[in-house]
């Protein structure tokens, strides 16, 4: 059967070439059949992790070109390897599979779901208003144009980064002065600060508010 060579790239850039049958599937390279149980676990990592899902000893033993039984020592290998790593090899009779260890999980679900921010509430908005065109300004500054406690919305805002503490001022007890972030002009689409439209409309935070899911916050 002829065989026909093709070049792979791969993420660091190298450039090797791969032979292919007359159906375009990789030829198993000379030596995998007499590999040692440690040499296949490499092999057999790879074929786990592009497929994804549980795979049988079978299946494997067919895309390596080896035995059942010698995928199977290569799974013992492979699990002793990936001892005291993020991963590891499941194996239920004769499925396996490549999955995650359980004290990693934290790390995958936030890596998977990462924080779907609460829509701003109407008091949040307006208090980010104030922030951004009298900025920078104190707490007590706020809440003297708002008129009612502004420490849980500030405290909201701050955890979202659209505001940030700039300065302290220089008043007995030194108050924190706020000041819009990075993250603001962000959201708004602005280049600077001082792009903010006239004072007078709520076009400026609209964006904020169609930026954010869910349910009302402080």
């Amino acid at each position: 059967m002829d065989e026909i060579e093709t070049e792979v790239q791969v993420e660091d850039e190298e450039t090797f070439e791969l032979a292919l049958d007359v159906f375009g599937r990789a030829i198993v390279p000379e030596g995998v059949a007499g590999a040692e149980p440690e040499d296949l676990a490499v092999a057999l990592e790879a074929v786990c992790f592009s497929l994804n899902r549980p795979v049988t000893l079978a299946e494997v033993a067919g895309i390596l070109g080896r035995t059942p039984g010698a995928v199977g020592a290569a799974a013992e290998a492979l699990a002793g390897q990936l001892r005291g790593r993020g991963l590891m090899v499941q194996r239920h009779g004769d499925q396996l599979q490549l999955v995650t260890r359980p004290e990693t999980a934290w790390a995958v679900q936030r890596a998977l779901q990462p924080e779907r921010p609460t829509r701003l509430s109407r008091p949040a908005l307006e208090t980010l208003a104030i922030v951004a065109y009298r900025q920078p300004l104190t707490r007590a500054g706020i809440e003297a144009i708002r008129g009612v406690n502004c420490e849980a919305v500030l405290e909201s805002l701050e955890r979202r980064g659209l505001i940030a503490e700039v300065d302290r001022q220089d008043t007995p007890g030194r108050p924190r002065l706020f000041g819009t972030t990075l993250r603001f002009l962000q959201i708004v689409g602005l280049e600077r600060i001082d792009d903010l439209p006239p004072l007078g409309g709520d076009e400026v935070l609209a964006p904020l508010a169609a930026a954010h899911d869910g349910g009302a916050a402080p």
